[in-house]
């Protein structure tokens, strides 16, 4: 059965239901993660992109498997599902990017420029991401686990000031990986590229496609599912509101 898909679905929807679809939004600049709540319309519209072609390309592309498992998550699962996958990558390959980041621009700095800006914004990346996964993992998800098991007898603090300032830096994150996507002109290795600078160029953009998923499920699934609980009093608030 064909995939039909309505210009009217929010990006964050799209790629909650149909995750394969990811790398296609990302190859039309169409931003599902920090700007998931436009429709498919809206952000083909700002783009320049017809909304009808657009989504009959997308549901050609998909090959319509369905969620992924984490779209079913509760709170409390969604949370150790971040730091197991998101998490753990940034942690492994963040200072491996870096070094390559210096080996590549040592080497090919002078016939290329733009490495130095590569190199300086991916710092800034590795600078902010390294504190904003610390504060998650210390402080934001041991609260949602809070709420999510629904404690009364502990005290509580209030989630939405942590959250905002969570959004801020993804925000912010966002746009140093447009600014690296631009620096390197789409990670095209340039013809006297070496085998490291591909390996660079190659993990830059997975790293932008994880972050851009992580993103997601954070803007767009946790954080909404975060504010449902508090709104409802907790995990069991929210059990009987169902």
């Amino acid at each position: 059965m064909d995939l039909a898909i309505d210009p009217s679905t929010t990006l964050a929807d799209l790629v909650t239901s149909h995750p394969d679809l990811a790398g296609e939004l990302e190859r039309r600049s169409l931003d599902y993660c920090c700007g998931g709540q436009r429709t498919l319309a809206e952000a083909c519209r700002a783009h320049g992109l017809d909304p009808e072609a657009t989504a009959l390309e997308l549901a050609g592309a998909s090959t319509a498997t369905g969620p992924s498992p984490w779209a079913s998550l509760d709170a409390a699962a969604l949370v150790d599902h971040i730091e197991a996958e998101h998490h753990a990558y940034l942690h492994r390959e963040l200072p491996r990017l870096r070094a390559l980041a210096a080996k590549v621009h040592g080497v090919h700095g002078a016939a290329h420029p733009e490495l130095t800006a590569v190199v300086s914004t991916f710092g800034q990346l590795h600078a902010e991401l390294e504190p904003h996964l610390a504060k998650e993992e210390r402080v934001l998800f041991p609260l949602i686990r809070q709420l999510a098991a629904d404690r009364p007898e502990e005290p509580r603090m209030g989630l939405t000031g942590p959250i905002s300032q969570m959004l801020r830096e993804h925000d912010h994150a966002g746009e140093l990986l447009e600014r690296l996507r631009r620096s390197t002109d789409g990670y095209r290795v340039p013809p006297d590229g070496c085998a490291s600078y591909g390996a660079l160029y190659r993990g830059l953009e997975a790293l932008e496609a994880d972050t851009h998923l992580h993103v997601h499920i954070e803007n767009n699934r946790l954080f909404p599912m975060v504010a449902g609980l508090e709104s409802g009093g907790g995990a069991a608030a929210s059990r009987s509101a169902r």
